[in-house]
């Protein structure tokens, strides 16, 4: 029988296929609130607005590939993802996981199984919890799951590299971020040595999200260290 507690917790099942949708509907009604999507962008706004507790997602779908929308979920979210795919290389589960992935399993699997997958995800991340999508600050709002970055209401357009920085720091709020710790999250692991790189686009981050870039409110300098992003006030 499911508990209250439960039926409170939402899974998101991704798969393009009908009847396995079906299936894990019918698997897991009964003990959680199931929620379906067919494709990746349809996941991907279903985790930003219905904040599921636990996604189960294919990797073959019809736009984009499952490893594409983990990644995506991982910029702003550590919401279990279980992977089910009826790939079973080593190099597919390897990349599975690495894109941020919890588990893999194999179709075809059994309800049991599956059932305690669950809640071994859900008693690594402590649910139910979910981490804030938005970050507001002053005139500065960024939300990760539509990566939008507005200033004074006003949408600002960033490059992929300064929005991967602001990004990183936002998810790393009010936490100082080496130079390195930054180069390594935006660049990878060779560009540890290029900090011109760095403080390159934060001069130019910082001009398009800064009143004033020479007095930074925003992005903070820790003089020989690094930067952090000023800590939300909390109310």
């Amino acid at each position: 029988m499911s508990t209250v507690t439960d039926s409170l917790l939402k899974i998101l099942v991704v798969d393009d296929e009908r009847p396995i949708r079906r299936f894990l509907n019918a698997s897991l009604g009964s003990r959680y609130t199931v929620l379906e999507a067919e494709n990746g962008e349809t996941a991907l706004h279903a985790a930003a607005i219905d904040l599921p507790d636990v996604i189960i997602l294919d990797l073959g779908l019809p736009d984009f590939d499952g490893i594409e929308v983990t990644r995506r979920l991982r910029e702003w979210t550590d919401v279990p993802v279980i992977v089910i795919s009826v790939r079973d290389s080593e190099q597919d589960k390897v990349a599975a996981l690495d894109a941020g992935a919890d588990d893999y399993l194999t179709k075809p699997f059994g309800t049991n199984e599956l059932l305690a997958r669950i809640r071994v995800a859900l008693r690594r991340s402590n649910k139910p919890e979910t981490e804030s999508a938005i970050y507001q600050s002053d005139d500065l709002r960024v939300d990760l799951a539509k990566r939008e970055v507005k200033v004074k209401d006003q949408s600002v357009t960033l490059t992929p590299t300064e929005y991967s920085i602001l990004r990183t720091l936002v998810n790393f709020e009010g936490k100082v971020l080496t130079h390195n710790q930054l180069i390594k999250e935006v660049w990878g692991g060779n560009y540890e040595t290029n900090s011109h790189l760095l403080r390159v686009n934060i001069s130019n981050l910082r001009r398009k999200i800064e009143s004033d870039p020479l007095r930074p409110r925003h992005i903070i300098t820790e003089p020989g260290v690094g930067y952090r992003l000023k800590e939300i006030e909390k109310k």
